[in-house]
């Protein structure tokens, strides 16, 4: 079970039942998604504990949650993490619980990337349904220093690394 905690602009989309926040049941821990109003529409989803990115098409809006790990899973095979970590964490997703939006700093972090998605896909010149350019674009908003990192590995990417490292000495 993960959570999802959904700017107000997405909760609007997809309309869900609510439920008080709490953990997820994840090694990547809750998940923060917003809606990037573009054609075609882009949701990009942000994870609480590392701050990793994951650019993925909105429509069916309704469906998000559903089609989520497995646009995950294509982010961390992109990030060269075992088959073993990545097929654990989508297994642990089997169930979403939706949930408004609790960290400030991850809210910031989702605002921030997305004026850097907005720089990476003109750059990328992201055609409609090609979901490769979504997957590099994810990689590389991953690279970005972030301040609520700054203690520790200062990027996503890093943050993921150390976090599955961390895990397989476990």
């Amino acid at each position: 079970m993960f959570r999802l905690h959904c700017t107000k602009k997405l909760l609007d989309r997809i309309k869900p039942e609510i439920c008080a926040p709490g953990p997820s049941d994840t090694a990547l821990g809750s998940w923060y998604a917003t809606v990037l109003f573009w054609k075609p529409q882009i949701a990009l989803l942000v994870s609480e504990r590392t701050l990793l990115p994951v650019l993925m098409p909105l429509a069916p809006a309704a469906t998000l949650a559903r089609r989520f790990p497995a646009q995950l899973a294509l982010v961390l095979r992109e990030h060269g993490v075992s088959s073993e970590f990545i097929a654990q964490e989508v297994c642990r997703m089997d169930t979403v619980k939706y949930a408004k939006t609790a960290n400030r700093s991850v809210v910031g972090i989702l605002n921030e990337f997305v004026k850097q998605a907005e720089f990476w896909l003109a750059a990328y010149a992201y055609e409609k349904g090609d979901d490769d350019d979504l997957l590099a674009v994810s990689a590389k908003l991953a690279e970005t220093p972030c301040s609520p990192l700054y203690k520790g590995p200062v990027s996503p990417d890093r943050a993921l690394h150390e976090l599955v490292e961390a895990g397989a000495q476990a």
